[in-house]
């Protein structure tokens, strides 16, 4: 088992930059693909961004892209999601996802474990 918590999700203005942690514990993290996925009021859950195990060749959903920089610390069990530029269709409630295959996919369902999420609400 994996347990992951999310934090860092606020109130920002657009064109104002949060960033949001994860830690994981239960599995080493080095073991482990993560990624980030959010999901807008009314509308299904997305891909934002996936880091390897190595964080070496990190991938993001164009919406993104730029924007959105995703890091991980394995000696700390802990990725991030660096956002800057945010806009308000940005606004979601963001969630840190695990999968011990250790590829990177970024469909919802390979994904095995999850976090709790955390808000980020972008004001125009």
């Amino acid at each position: 088992q994996v347990q992951l918590v999310e934090s860092g999700g606020g109130l920002v203005q657009a064109g104002g930059s949060l960033r949001l942690s994860c830690t994981t514990s239960g599995r080493t993290a080095s073991r482990l693909t993560l990624g980030w996925f959010r999901q807008a009021p009314g509308k299904e859950q997305e891909f934002v961004a996936v880091s390897s195990w190595t964080g070496a060749t990190p991938y993001y959903a164009d919406s993104v892209k730029g924007r959105f920089a995703i890091s991980r610390d394995n000696a700390k069990s802990a990725v991030y999601l660096q956002m800057n530029s945010l806009k308000p269709e940005d606004t979601a409630t963001y969630y840190c996802a695990a999968d011990s295959t250790l590829n990177m996919r970024t469909e919802v369902a390979a994904y095995d474990y999850w976090g709790q999420g955390t808000q980020v609400t972008v004001s125009s």
